[in-house]
């Protein structure tokens, strides 16, 4: 899984079929100690993740189980949010 923010959202003029109705996000990757490490990228979003929350992205095969149809074409995925709190 990787750990990243998210920084905004997208909104696709043409999407396929089997990704109508999910959320797509723009999420910077992040290092260890939270620090940006890449350029940002596109995901899904499956558990309703909102701007500025850091997250845990699952990619390749994977990211595809928890949205909706899950035979679909999506590479990286927003499951799950990192709670802050200790």
């Amino acid at each position: 899984m990787i750990p990243g923010r998210v920084v905004g959202r997208l909104v696709a003029s043409h999407i396929i079929q089997s990704l109508v109705g999910e959320k797509l996000l723009l999420v910077e990757p992040l290092d260890e100690e939270g620090a940006p490490a890449g350029e940002p990228f596109v995901a899904c979003d499956a558990i309703g993740a909102n701007e500025g929350e850091r997250v845990f992205i699952a990619q390749g095969r994977e990211a595809a189980f928890p949205l909706k149809i899950p035979f679909n074409p999506a590479d990286k995925t927003i499951v799950a949010i990192i709670d802050d709190s200790s």
